[in-house]
């Protein structure tokens, strides 16, 4: 599960970087998911160097 949440991050970074320097407009809801995305990784990456 944590690494379908990863990949999941990476394809939301990347769609968001092609529609923030292609010029597209996007409603704010990618934002809201890169946000989410952002923090499911930073959690992925406190727990493992936690253990």
């Amino acid at each position: 599960m944590g690494n379908l949440l990863y990949w999941i991050a990476v394809l939301l970074v990347i769609v968001w970087a092609i529609t923030y320097f292609g010029g597209y407009s996007t409603s704010g809801i990618i934002h809201a998911l890169l946000v989410i995305a952002a923090i499911a990784v930073l959690l992925k990456i406190i727990r493992k160097s936690a253990d």
